[in-house]
């Protein structure tokens, strides 16, 4: 196996009509000693076709066919294939700067680096959004255990990462990901990012932070899941991820910080599938997040993201509130139940009693926040969701999480 100073690995699963762009945009990097390792997960479209069809033409790209597995599964095959001193990943429907690569390569070297996280590009029906790490720096390790893995996974505000979950906008080590990503259960299948990310962050002894953005991670409609069918399969898969979490940082963190910030993320991650509204298996109410806002309110919901989604999708079958209304400032075609989204400038005070932002973010949420207030919204009329952390306790406790935050259905 011939050494390259990156291996670029990239899970491939139904999605042909968005992997050339992916391919060719590293294909064409500034950056050339590299490996390209696509993973064709059992994909039952044309992506095989499209893949070998690169290899033919390009001696970087090596093609790796397996049967479906599933997204770690498809990373752990591309890890025991590359040879590179670094691993980047990339989703195969999105894509990269020219200078990705090179950039990445540098940070890492030039600092000596077991992790870069840099920035990335949001695109979003046609609209690009950059997002940058608060974080910018080079850490040592001291710094590390002391200040990025105390907050790396909520910063204290909810719910913020400290570090983002995502493996795409980030340069790891390989030596480094073996000993994390193949401790990994493939059964895994939502959180897969963060499971890597976090256990990998309390190995690492250098890291480097830069605010460059560079990756453009391509928010897809047919991506998001707007119903939950199994509210127990989606707490088990989540148990899965979190007790996995606990288990890997126990070591580099203590308990009561731990436990907060695995709490509140689980939290957020409950909220956000549920469309915030949370019923028992006879469709009872056992929790609302939205302060003071009750049965049959007029609401309008803010943001067409996957929480404005689910919140419609659960009130189009619970029919809790009367929604009115759905906006966005990315405005676009897409409907929940008969319901379309909106321009922001549609609002007015007289319609509505709520304001949901869908947003678990508290950056984005006070921006909007005062976006809208500029719009002329009643800034009272905003709505908040609760984070005391005695009553985030009781209602994971009653959905059946136990202290080592796994599932357990009654």
């Amino acid at each position: 196996m011939s050494t390259v100073k990156i291996s670029v690995i990239v899970p491939i699963y139904q999605i042909e009509k968005y992997l050339p762009k992916c391919i060719d945009s590293l294909l064409s990097q500034s950056f050339k000693d590299f490996e390209l390792l696509l993973v064709n997960d059992g994909s039952r479209d044309s992506c095989p076709r499209i893949c070998d069809d690169y290899a033919k033409r390009d001696a970087r790209v090596r093609v790796v066919h397996k049967e479906n597995g599933g997204l770690v599964s498809a990373r752990k095959e591309g890890l025991r294939q590359a040879s590179g001193k670094y691993i980047s990943f990339v989703d195969g429907d999105d894509w990269v700067d020219n200078y990705y690569l090179d950039i990445l390569y540098k940070l890492a070297e030039s600092n000596a680096a077991d992790l870069v996280v840099t920035g990335h590009f949001r695109e979003f029906n046609g609209k690009i959004e950059t997002i940058k790490p608060k974080a910018a720096g080079v850490y040592e390790k001291g710094d590390i255990e002391a200040s990025i893995l105390p907050k790396a996974i909520y910063d204290g505000r909810f719910c913020e990462h400290g570090i983002s979950t995502y493996v795409w906008n980030k340069l790891f080590k390989r030596e480094l990901l073996i000993r994390t990503l193949f401790d990994v259960p493939n059964d895994i299948v939502m959180g897969e990012d963060a499971a890597i990310t976090y256990s990998y962050l309390a190995l690492t002894k250098k890291l480097v932070v830069s605010r460059i953005p560079l990756y453009y991670y391509r928010q897809r409609h047919d991506s998001i899941v707007k119903s939950i069918e199994n509210p127990q399969t989606e707490y088990y898969r989540l148990g899965l991820l979190m007790h996995f979490l606990k288990s890997k940082l126990q070591g580099a963190l203590n308990e009561d910080n731990l436990n907060e910030q695995i709490r509140y993320y689980l939290y957020s991650q409950i909220l956000v599938r549920s469309g915030g509204l949370i019923y028992d298996n006879e469709d009872n109410l056992v929790f609302n997040p939205f302060l003071n806002t009750g049965a049959h309110s007029k609401v309008i919901v803010y943001s067409s993201g996957s929480f404005g989604q689910h919140i419609l999708s659960t009130n189009n079958k619970n029919h809790f509130f009367e929604i009115i209304k759905w906006i966005d400032l990315d405005f676009h075609h897409l409907n929940v139940g008969g319901i379309y989204v909106q321009p922001i400038s549609s609002v007015r005070n007289d319609q509505f009693d709520q304001l949901i932002i869908a947003t678990i973010n508290p950056s984005n949420y006070e921006a909007i926040r005062t976006e809208l207030s500029m719009m002329g919204i009643d800034r009272e009329k905003i709505v908040k969701i609760t984070t005391d952390e005695k009553e985030i306790t009781g209602l994971l406790h009653r959905l059946g999480f136990d202290e080592e935050f796994k599932f357990r259905a009654d």
